[in-house]
């Protein structure tokens, strides 16, 4: 019996053993294929293509991303030859990119690529791309339809100037505001009062205030023919220096260069509301009997609007900015908005580069709202009709006012 026994213990011995031995070898073998990682598959289709309508330098390169991406792989390298030399590193990219651009390239050099795809493994190479030059292009034809309403817009400017200075009166319509000058200063000659002009608080470098500046001239002639007053305090030195020069010519060619002198422009300071606050005290004390504010205005609009009005002066006012002409035309009797002020000034210099130039922009416009017009109507009726002749019409508009 006990023979008997001895002999099972053995057996169930041996037997434990073997299970506890297999499972050990069963462990070893799992641990032994969670760390083998296979390379990946290679990227494929690697072609570098120059990159059209810019100054050169740039190559765009794409490829056929790797049959194992995003599973196997942690990414790409990229890897350029310049002339036939070795490859060198250029990048490294993320997986799933397929594309990439090489800049700061020299111009008319051929290079070649190679995209390589990497894993923990290491790394397997493509084949290398056909070699490919980046190259200078002068003109870029995806924007011809641009390149041709510049030439006829700049065609119409400059027909426009050839023809003013051929001696062509253009037609410009009549403007309230600068109608009613002559009014206003002939009103404040009569009540013996200044004329207060306000060119703005930018400086020479706005157009608004260069408007300003023209449209002075005209002011300061009247005002010498009528033998009144101008006063015109500014915030800027260069301001002041070319109002002075403005209103000595003006007087001048007035016949009456006597009755200039420089403290008709006075300058205040750059500082906005404090300049709001010596002209308002000019107005409250002075009592001037017109107000022109013509320029760039900010917050002080309504300001100085409101004293004007609330002396009864007589008030002309024009700006390009839209925020604050609403503050204007509440406040004050004339009011020329937004181009209206280059109107005016060109009407008024009666130079041709400006009349010209406002013309020509007039042709501009046109083209625009017939183009707004007309892709309004046919994409209305495009869709209440389904037309094809709409949509085909849509489709030529698109193409020719199309920016990219």
């Amino acid at each position: 019996m006990n023979k008997i026994l001895i002999a099972l213990a053995i057996v169930l011995f041996i037997f434990t053993s073997s299970a506890i031995f297999a499972e050990e070898v069963t462990v070893v073998d799992e641990s032994s294929d969670s760390t083998a990682v296979a390379l990946p598959m290679p990227a494929t289709n690697v072609s570098a293509q120059n990159a059209v309508y810019d100054a050169g330098g740039i190559l765009n390169i794409t490829w056929v991303k790797s049959p194992d991406d995003p599973a196997n792989i942690l990414g790409y390298k990229l890897y350029r030859s310049r002339a036939n030399t070795d490859f060198e590193h250029v990048s490294d990219l993320i997986p799933g990119q397929t594309s990439y651009a090489d800049e700061e390239l020299e111009n008319d050099i051929l290079y070649q690529y190679k995209v390589a795809a990497y894993n923990s493994a290491g790394e397997v190479f493509s084949e290398a791309s056909q070699p490919a030059a980046a190259a200078w292009e002068f003109f870029n034809f995806n924007q011809l339809n641009i390149f041709i309403m510049a030439i006829v817009v700049c065609g119409a400017v400059i027909g426009f100037i050839m023809s003013v200075k051929s001696g062509r009166k253009l037609f410009i319509r009549k403007i309230g505001g600068l109608e009613a000058i002559e009014e206003a200063v002939g009103r404040a000659t009569e009540m013996g009062r200044p004329i207060l002009f306000i060119a703005g608080i930018q400086d020479m470098d706005d157009v608004q205030t260069l408007a300003g500046i023209t449209i002075l001239g005209r002011v300061a002639r009247v005002v010498a023919d009528y033998d009144s007053k101008i006063r015109m305090p500014v915030s800027r030195s260069l301001v002041m220096t070319s109002a002075r020069e403005t209103i000595k010519e003006a007087y001048t060619s007035a016949g009456r260069p006597d009755g200039y002198s420089d403290d008709m422009v006075q300058y205040i300071t750059d500082e906005q509301f404090g300049y709001v606050a010596a002209v308002n005290g000019i107005m409250v004390r002075e009592k001037p009997a017109t107000c022109l504010y013509l320029g760039a205005f900010f917050a002080e609009s309504l300001i100085l609007a409101e004293t004007g009005n609330s002396i009864g002066a007589i008030q002309i006012a024009g700006t390009a900015r839209p925020a604050q002409l609403p503050f204007f035309v509440a406040a004050c009797d004339y009011t020329l908005i937004g181009e209206e002020l280059f109107a005016a000034s060109a009407y008024l210099s009666g130079d041709p580069k400006q009349l010209g130039s406002l013309k020509g922009q007039d042709i501009g416009k046109i083209v625009a709202m017939c183009g707004i017009l007309l892709g309004t109507m046919a994409i209305t009726l495009a869709n209440a009709w389904d037309l094809e002749s709409m949509q085909w019409l849509l489709d030529v508009l698109d193409a020719i006012f199309a920016t990219n």
